[in-house]
């Protein structure tokens, strides 16, 4: 029984493990699809979704946050930029797994893991949507209520 145990050890100690998947998260932001193992597949699916749902929200404290998992401030860079500008309006599930087959020397299970919105064959059908991201939550509240100015009374109205 497996009750509790949500996290897949991966046959590593903690730091190993931990280092291992901040690599792979990087190689698949760099990259947007790495072939790897299907345990370790599920795992990085675990580790990177919650990443690129902070990203989404461009902040210094979101980007620190991204920055103590990844260690790799061009991943970092990456993923704020132009991975979260493609996943804004998609409220989860950004990474598909693909299962290979079996690894020939061996016979381990083989599985591509890649960015959902980066795979062109899937989606042919959609149109591309482009959305305007802004930094800073202080735009939309002056933007959106436009200041007139209160009409002038002459001297002569008044008397």
């Amino acid at each position: 029984m497996r009750h509790g145990k949500k996290v897949n050890h991966l046959g590593r100690k903690t730091a190993h493990r931990k280092a291992m998947l901040a690599n792979m998260a990087c190689s698949l932001i760099e990259h947007k699809r790495i072939n790897t193992t299907v345990a370790k597949a599920k795992a990085l699916k675990q580790f990177v979704e919650p990443l690129v749902t902070k990203s989404k929200e461009d902040t210094t404290h979101n980007r620190r946050i991204v920055f103590s998992k990844l260690r790799n401030k061009y991943a970092v860079t990456e993923l704020f930029r132009e991975v979260a500008t493609k996943v804004g309006d998609r409220p989860g599930g950004y990474t598909r797994i693909i299962k290979l087959g079996n690894r020939l020397g061996d016979n381990a299970d083989m599985a591509m893991i890649e960015l959902v919105d980066y795979n062109e064959l899937y989606n042919a059908g959609k149109p591309a949507k482009k959305k305007a991201r802004r930094r800073g939550g202080k735009g939309k509240k002056a933007a959106a209520a436009p200041v007139t100015p209160a009409p002038e009374t002459s001297k002569s109205e008044e008397e």
